[in-house]
């Protein structure tokens, strides 16, 4: 079991780090093409990060050894969190990996490292990330648990293997109860990634920015590091939408053939999601800050709905 265990984190690593900047680019592709405009290369993210990671690293004369381990300390966390979340193959959990509470506690943990990191280079820009950053996470993180917990009602398990290895075995009629289950998803999706309406990525205006806010300071391989984990936790999200409302293809058993289907279906599937995405950003505005806690109650209500049907039903 083990030994299973050691090539499946194998896998599902390299599987995560390398697909996580296409959807990113991907992304930006759908968008640029709402908008009449051609658009970056679907390649552009890795570019990107390839050229980030032969920069040098400057540091403020304010920055203390905490922007020195953040960036390591939110892609370490992201990265454990990745072993939570099979991506193209599911087989038996080890040592506690999978437990959907733990996997919530380490994107704490990178978003707590992140929040460190924008109020330690002493800017204006920094602090103010942080605190919205903090300020969105208390509102979200309430509707979060909830919809994780409606998670476990309708899988009967707190395990994220049990939930795809149950996913992948039955197949996935849609269901009311996974429609409401998708659509809160997806909004955890939008927000915990800081999208539109919630954040808009690609901005670097004071009156809207909250994740380029805390990582304006940083370069060189720190912040390609910041960008690769950021991706990583939108390929995660995307990959417990995907793998538990639309399981078909995951693989269930360590084969050549099935782990290459798996990796091939995964790519089509979070290609679809990443242009659902895509419109989705382009047909919304960004919302006032004190409007978002209207997002996040509809995830809230729908997961609310969710437990209570599976108690009564």
């Amino acid at each position: 079991m083990i030994a299973d265990f050691v090539i499946y984190a194998i896998i599902n690593t390299a599987c995560v780090v390398l697909v996580s900047p296409l959807f990113v680019s991907l992304v930006k592709k759908v968008k640029a093409w709402t908008q009449g405009r051609q658009g970056p290369s679907v390649f552009q993210t890795y570019y990107i990060l390839a050229k980030l990671l032969k920069k040098e690293v400057i540091y403020s004369p304010h920055e203390t050894w905490i922007s020195r381990i953040a960036p390591f300390a939110c892609m370490a966390a992201i990265l454990v969190a990745s072993l939570f979340v099979p991506l193209v193959y599911v087989t038996e959990p080890y040592g506690g990996i999978g437990n959907i509470i733990l996997f919530l506690y380490l994107l704490i943990v990178a978003r707590f490292f992140m929040a460190l990191l924008g109020l330690d280079a002493g800017s204006a820009f920094g602090g103010m990330g942080s605190s919205r950053e903090m300020s969105v996470s208390a509102v979200i993180e309430p509707t979060t648990i909830i919809v994780f917990a409606a998670l476990a009602f309708v899988f009967k398990t707190l395990n994220i293997f049990a939930m795809m290895a149950e996913a992948a075995s039955a197949g996935v009629l849609m269901t009311p109860i996974l429609i409401l289950l998708a659509i809160s998803l997806f909004i955890i999706l939008i927000v915990e990634t800081s999208r539109i309406p919630v954040d808009n990525p690609e901005t670097h205006l004071e009156l809207t920015m909250i994740h380029e806010g805390m990582i304006l300071e940083q370069s060189g391989k720190n912040l390609a590091l910041l960008e690769l984990s950021a991706a990583i936790k939108q390929t995660l999200l995307m990959a417990l939408l995907i793998n538990l409302i639309v399981p078909w293809g995951i693989a269930t058993t360590l084969s050549a053939a099935a782990i290459i289907a798996a990796v091939l279906l995964f790519i089509v599937k979070g290609s679809i999601l990443a242009l659902i995405i895509g419109l989705f950003e382009s047909s919304m505005a960004k919302m006032r800050f004190f409007r978002l806690p209207s997002l996040f109650m509809m995830a809230f209500f729908f997961s609310t709905l969710i437990i209570i049907i599976e108690v009564f039903a």
